[in-house]
Order: C-alpha cells, then sequence, then structure tokens
C-alpha cells in the first residue's frame, strides 16, 4: 500500500460504529466521526489498491457544498479541523487530519436522492429498452449524454452491504416517508442539483447526476453524508462534452471504463490497480476538487 494512503482506520479506544466501502464511521455518543478513507470503489466492489489522498479531498469536497448550500438546508457537519473534535480524538489527529468530517447524529432516511440531468449510466441503458428512466417518461430520439429537458428525480432504497441499491418509484418513496416528507425531499434535491451544476458550468464542469441523502434531526430536514463529491456525482469537463459518445469524466467511472477493458467482470475478486490507472483516478479527483472549490489540497 502507498505509504501516503489511509486504507483502514484502527482507532483504539473508539467505538467503530461502521465500515462502508470508503469510509470509517465512529460513535462518539451525541455525534459521529466519518473517516474518509483512501479506498474506492466500483461496481460497489472495493479495489485492493488505494488512491492517495481521495479521502482528504471527498472531505474537502463536501465540506465546500455544505457550506455552499446552507442558506438552502442545514447539515450535520460540525467541523472538518481536527482541533476542533472532541478531546478523545485527540491521540489520532495526524491519522484524522484533513479527512474527517465530526457531525451530528440523524435519522437517515431509508432512500437515496438520485438527480440525473444528462441521459447516461444506467439511465441510458433503461431509456434504450423502455423510453423511460426508472418510469420517468422521456421525448424519443435523445442520445447518449443528451441534456434532459429538465432534471428528474429518480429515488432508490438503501442497499444492504454488499447488494445493489433499487431504484423505486417516486410513489413507493412516499409510501417509505409520506406525502409530505417525499415532496419536500425532491423539491429540495432538485434545487441542490440545480445550483449545484451552475455552479460546476462557470468552472468549466457539467454535473451530470448526483446522489443526496437527508436525514432528520429533532424533527428538522438536513443534509447529511457527502454532497457532490467525485464518489457520488459525475463530472464531466465541459470543453470534451460531445452527445452522443461518453465524455470524460472527474469522477471515477475512468476506473469503471477501465475494469471493463481489461476484462474484469462483476462476482470475480477485485484486481489490484497499476500504478498509472491510481494516478490517473487521483488526477482526476484532485481536478474536480481544484475546479469546483477553486483552492488546491489542504492537509
Amino acid at each position: 500500500m502507498n505509504g501516503n494512503a489511509v486504507f483502514q482506520t484502527q482507532l483504539a479506544g473508539l467505538t467503530l460504529r461502521s465500515r462502508g466501502k470508503v469510509r470509517d464511521i465512529y460513535d462518539l455518543g451525541d455525534s459521529l466521526l466519518i473517516v474518509a478513507t483512501d479506498r474506492i470503489s466500483a461496481f460497489d466492489v472495493v479495489m485492493p489498491t488505494p488512491i492517495p489522498d481521495k479521502g482528504k479531498i471527498l472531505t474537502q469536497v463536501s465540506a465546500f457544498w455544505f457550506d455552499f448550500f446552507k442558506e438552502m438546508v442545514p447539515s450535520h457537519l460540525l467541523a472538518t479541523d481536527a482541533d476542533r473534535f472532541p478531546e478523545v480524538c485527540r491521540p489520532y489527529r495526524e491519522e484524522l487530519s484533513g479527512r474527517t468530517m465530526w457531525v451530528r447524529k440523524a435519522h437517515p432516511l431509508p432512500v437515496e436522492c438520485i438527480v440525473r440531468g444528462y441521459l447516461v449510466g444506467s439511465g441510458w441503458k433503461d431509456y434504450q429498452k423502455t423510453g423511460a428512466v426508472c418510469g420517468i417518461g422521456l421525448p424519443q430520439g435523445l442520445q447518449l449524454a443528451q441534456q434532459l429537458p429538465e432534471p428528474i428525480f429518480t429515488p432508490s432504497t438503501k442497499a444492504e452491504k454488499g447488494a445493489h441499491d433499487e431504484n423505486i418509484s417516486f410513489d413507493e418513496m412516499v409510501r417509505l416517508v409520506g406525502k409530505d416528507l417525499a415532496e419536500q425531499v425532491r423539491d429540495l434535491s432538485l434545487s441542490i442539483y440545480q445550483k449545484g451544476a451552475a455552479h460546476a458550468r462557470e468552472r468549466g464542469i457539467i454535473l451530470a447526476d448526483t446522489k443526496l441523502e437527508f436525514g432528520l434531526l429533532d424533527g428538522k430536514l438536513i443534509l447529511i453524508d457527502e454532497v457532490l463529491t467525485p464518489d457520488s456525482s459525475r463530472f464531466w469537463p465541459a470543453d470534451r462534452y460531445q452527445v452522443g459518445s461518453n465524455p470524460e469524466s472527474f469522477d471515477k467511472q475512468y476506473l469503471r471504463d477501465y475494469l471493463v477493458a481489461s476484462g474484469w467482470k462483476d462476482g470475480q475478486p477485485a484486481p489490484e490497480l497499476p500504478q498509472e490507472v491510481v494516478e490517473n483516478t487521483r488526477s482526476r479527483y484532485l481536478e474536480a476538487l481544484e475546479r469546483l472549490t477553486g483552492k488546491g489540497l489542504e492537509g
């Protein structure tokens, strides 16, 4: 493993609540530590090779967006500065620095909120088969990577570990969380996407789609998890975008494409990644950070 990468944390004395595909979450009682490691996943499989600084990039991008959207919706974020973390975290300051969010505990909604502004990925496959995306009818004759007439909201379930998320209808979301909350989340998701996409476009990036998560804190809706990162979104360079072809990306689509071209199949053990793929993936994440936030990597 690269000496500059953190693949997995071991923080003795802190309660590990869960270890996801990318993040290690520690329970501090009424708050959580979300540590973004340098693990990377593709097709819901964690690669054995880390991407150095990836966790720091994700944390910095999310922190930027939480602040950017704070007038629209509050978030769970308390701090990203390790010096402000609770005293129990101090022995691990160096390991946590730059890659960790200290957040309020919330009750996560049991849905992932996906907004699609362009026809690509699973949406494109769905459209080719049905003329719709997740049951939402679209005009005939749209091409790969074409911008949709307007962004669409396509929620999904949160899958158990090792399983795939499943798209659900808005009516099913209403049954899960109630009509008022479902409508509030849908409208807020679309607004976040549109405002984020406008900001990204000013910086030469197309935000093709994104996944958002929300929770309830004291009965109020807040934004949680990560926001408009290269892990949760598709980012394309606007100057190289062409309708009808899969655009280059600043996200992990590059890794997905590499895996497909290598002949790797879903269900097989995840392969070690060549150094070139590691470096190219890191550079894409880093460029997304620099363009979106106007800042380089910190910490």
